[in-house]
């Protein structure tokens, strides 16, 4: 049975120094924290069937929509539908943390990435 998960939500993605970090994983969606070093990205990538909203918590940067750039920082949100090629830039001086949900879940539940991957390791569907 799936745990219901309640937290501070920002205040863990603040304090998250990891790349990446699953905090919750359902049936049908996913809660994920992040932290970009500055100079850093997620990576320019496309999910087919995988909606995603990401929250910026802390820090400034950018992200890039189906080629186009607009300014991400603390407050703002990003909706990205599925198929959109999509990135986070971080094009600050400090930590871009942020959090992230996706649905369905992308990545495998408890996974923590202390540094960026080369390649996402997505949720293997049946």
């Amino acid at each position: 049975m799936i745990q219901p998960y309640a937290s501070n939500l920002k205040h863990a993605a603040k304090e998250n120094e990891n790349f990446r970090e699953v905090l919750f994983t359902g049936a049908h969606s996913q809660l994920v924290i992040m932290s970009i070093e500055p100079g850093d990205d997620i990576g320019l990538e496309t999910h087919d069937n995988v909606d995603q909203i990401l929250y910026a918590v802390d820090g400034e940067g950018s992200a890039i929509l189906a080629g186009e750039r607009f300014e991400f920082e603390k407050g703002d949100v990003v909706c990205v539908p599925a198929g959109t090629e999509h990135d986070i830039v971080n094009d600050g001086d400090e930590p871009l943390r942020l959090f992230t949900v996706y649905s369905p879940p992308q990545h495998a539940p408890g996974t923590i990435e202390h540094l960026k991957l080369a390649e996402p390791t997505p949720v293997a569907r049946s």
